[in-house]
């Protein structure tokens, strides 16, 4: 499929689109099978984002593409990463990472308001997450963004169960407001999406999302524009790449393995 040029500016404007019928039921089956592979074998990235006390439990786990073959194909097979490059405006889109999230039924843990971006070892404008559901979605546990908020500034990253900031030194970046005690304030977007839909951001678009009264599976793909260069911090990023150390110099195209070239618009 490929974006209308509406929808490619609309995403370039606000900061997040749904895209609908993103996956034919081939590509559906491969995220299925992906996210039972990773389940049934955590990697060691894997976290449990809630409470021993929440009556249900929030899953996560990075960068296993490479070693579950139905998450690189649905990456390089798929037109994932061609409709994120057309949304970006890109002329080439490389691969940074797959983030797998499961809500178990009950899950109360939210996903507080954040951006994605400063938790990740990358600068660049040309970004685009795909949060693509392998259950349905309803409105009220599907993901809300404020739109335009990807135009900046860059806000501070914090901990999702203890809100500590624990990246950027202390008044480095702007502090988060509290968007849920503003009403009004924020055009916030969110769609109920079907399993063969997905929602397009901006890693700086800023969102949340609430619990899930019934299982919610979803695996995000990560993709780099024209513009994306290295970023090394001196802390831990979310995900890690630790293979990066002495390899690829700050302010360099990510032209390394670890990220490769899935769509360009010369191929196309």
């Amino acid at each position: 499929m490929e974006p209308s040029s509406a929808l490619a500016s609309e995403y370039r404007s606000k900061g997040a689109v749904v895209v609908r019928g993103l996956l034919s039921e081939r590509e559906l089956g491969w995220l299925c099978e992906g996210i039972e592979a990773n389940l049934a074998s955590p990697g060691f990235r894997a976290i449990v984002a809630s409470g021993a006390d929440d009556p249900g439990r929030f899953f996560e786990d990075f960068r296993n593409w490479d070693r579950i073959g139905a998450y690189r194909r649905l990456i390089e097979e798929s037109p994932t990463a061609a409709v994120a490059g057309q949304l970006m405006g890109a002329s080439h889109v490389r691969f940074h990472h797959d983030h797998l999230l499961v809500k178990e039924p009950g899950t109360r843990q939210p996903t507080p308001w954040h951006q994605d971006q400063p938790y990740y070892n990358i600068d660049g404008a040309q970004t685009c997450s795909l949060w693509i559901p392998a259950d349905s979605v309803p409105l009220d546990a599907s993901l809300r963004f404020v739109a335009g908020s990807h135009l900046g500034p860059w806000l501070m990253p914090r901990a999702f169960m203890t809100d500590e900031a624990r990246w950027f030194p202390p008044g480095a970046l702007t502090e988060l407001a509290d968007i849920d005690a503003e009403p009004g304030a924020h055009e916030i977007l969110s769609w109920a999406l079907e399993p063969d839909d997905a929602i397009a951001f901006n890693m700086l678009t800023l969102h949340s999302a609430a619990g899930s009264a019934t299982r919610r599976r979803a695996l995000s793909l990560r993709f780099m524009g024209d513009d994306v260069v290295h970023a090394p911090r001196p802390w831990k990023t979310s995900p890690d790449f630790p293979e990066l150390k002495g390899a690829l110099a700050s302010g360099a195209p990510m032209d390394h393995p670890l990220f490769p070239v899935v769509w360009s618009s010369a191929a196309n």
